[in-house]
């Protein structure tokens, strides 16, 4: 009987951890499928386009989703597409702090997931 009115709290317990352990997988995994494959594909092209090369761009790509929040990633993706345009619009993303920071916060975590995946 001791141990029937323990398990009502074991369960409550339980249940707290799945809901807690699902809120983390979800703020991990805010990238969209479509980003980490564009992410993954770009990657391959570096990297060569093998299994080994599928196994360590997939990791690489989850590393830095778990370092750096998805509106980030595009802020730094933004910032590296638009710094490529020439003129005073281009220059713009190239001499912005804001801009600079978002690019320097991508590329540690970049830096991160080469030393973890590859």
């Amino acid at each position: 009987m001791a141990r029937a009115g323990m398990l009502g709290p074991i369960v409550a317990l339980a249940a707290l951890a799945a809901t807690c352990m699902r809120a983390q997988a979800q703020e991990i995994n805010d990238y969209p499928t479509s980003a980490r494959a564009e992410y993954v594909f770009g990657c391959m092209k570096s990297n060569g386009e093998s299994r080994q090369s599928i196994e360590q761009c997939s990791c690489s790509i989850d590393v830095v989703a778990s370092i750096i929040p998805y509106d980030r990633y595009v802020t730094a993706e933004t910032v590296l597409s638009m710094s490529q345009v020439r003129g005073n619009l281009g220059g713009q993303f190239r001499s912005s702090e804001q801009a600079a920071n978002a690019l320097n916060d991508l590329r540690r975590a970049q830096a991160e997931a080469e030393v973890r995946c590859f």
